[in-house]
C-alpha cells in the first residue's frame, strides 16, 4: 500500500511539471510565482539532446 501511494505521489509531480511547463517556459512566458524554476526548466531542456540540438552543433 505504501509502494502504491509514494508512485501515485511521484506520478502527479511528474505530470505536475509537465504542465508547468508546458503553461509557461515553453511557450515563451515568465512564471508568474518562481521565475527561478522557469530559467531552469529552459536551461534543463536546452541541455537535452534532441535531433534539433544535434543538428545544430554539426
Amino acid at each position: 500500500m505504501l509502494y502504491l501511494l509514494l508512485s501515485m505521489v511521484l506520478v502527479l509531480g511528474v505530470a505536475l511539471a509537465v504542465v508547468v511547463y508546458v503553461a509557461y517556459p515553453h511557450r515563451g512566458e515568465e512564471m508568474p510565482v518562481a521565475p527561478q524554476i522557469g530559467k531552469a526548466m529552459r536551461g534543463a531542456v536546452d541541455r537535452a539532446p534532441t535531433v534539433d540540438n544535434v543538428e545544430a552543433r554539426r
